[in-house]
């Protein structure tokens, strides 16, 4: 067969691929452990500074103890010292307890997929399809004062935006943070929902007015905490990341997510 020849050409192109293809697989497999290791790293990372424990530099605690090199053992004794305790509570929709559950191997994202372990929320604005019927937060305790996380999804303009929420545990309603640990909004858009400036406006406003989830992100600028607390800036020519992050919220912390939850720490 001629080097040149067509039959040669597609032929020298499809083995190339098959090669590829069996290399990346082989890999991906192959690291899977690895890639699950690093993003549940990740999700503590970000449980620890929406909480105010660390920094955004992840170079120093926000208490007496220094952290110079923040390594995953050093991530992990957060949860270790009982300074961060994961819970699990059952939702609305569920009717029994969440007691058997090993809430340190317990896949809130896996059962979420699960028919068996969750249920249909029904119709709402955040488009959550489905509800697992125990859910994660986390306790923290910082030297500011205690915190409860609290996870939250909802759509934005290409990718479900997931996050955590810190509520002040004193009042189950002051906002001590907010942040992001997944999504794929454009970057300089609503990317911003990464901002270290943007994420700070948050700090000191309210959840609820009355019972009502009442927080919302608006378009344009909105005043202080102290005199517009139920407001947050919206995110310039990102209006439907903008919306999207309100819709998470309002679920979230309403009757059909964590309001129940939230009404017994308040």
């Amino acid at each position: 067969m001629k080097l040149d020849s067509t039959g040669y050409i597609i032929g020298f192109a499809a083995v190339v691929c098959l090669v590829a293809s069996v290399f990346v697989s082989g890999s991906a497999v192959a690291l899977k452990d690895k890639q699950d290791e690093n993003k549940l790293l990740d999700q503590q990372k970000k449980v620890l500074t929406v909480s105010g424990l660390i920094t955004d530099e992840n170079q120093s605690g926000s208490n007496d103890d220094e952290v110079s090199d923040l390594t995953p053992e050093v991530v992990r004794g957060f949860f270790a010292d009982g300074k961060v305790s994961p819970q699990l509570v059952p939702m609305p929709g569920f009717d029994g307890n969440c007691d058997a559950l090993d809430v340190n191997t317990y896949d809130v994202r896996k059962a979420a997929k699960d028919p068996a372990l969750s249920y249909e929320p029904g119709e709402n604005e955040a488009k959550v399809s489905s509800v697992a019927n125990c859910s994660l937060v986390y306790n923290v305790t910082t030297p500011e004062g205690e915190r409860v996380i609290v996870p939250i999804r909802g759509p934005g303009l290409w990718s479900t935006l997931r996050g955590y929420l810190a509520v002040d545990k004193a009042d189950g309603n002051t906002v001590k943070g907010l942040i992001f640990y997944e999504h794929a909004e454009t970057p300089g858009l609503g990317g911003e929902v990464d901002n270290s400036r943007w994420r700070g406006l948050w700090a000191g406003r309210k959840v609820y007015d009355g019972d009502t989830v009442s927080l919302a992100v608006k378009k344009g600028q909105a005043g202080t905490a102290a005199e517009d607390p139920y407001s947050v800036d919206g995110l310039s020519g990102a209006t439907l990341t903008s919306n999207g992050v309100t819709k998470a919220i309002s679920f979230w912390l309403g009757p059909q997510g964590f309001g129940p939850f939230m009404q017994s720490v308040r």
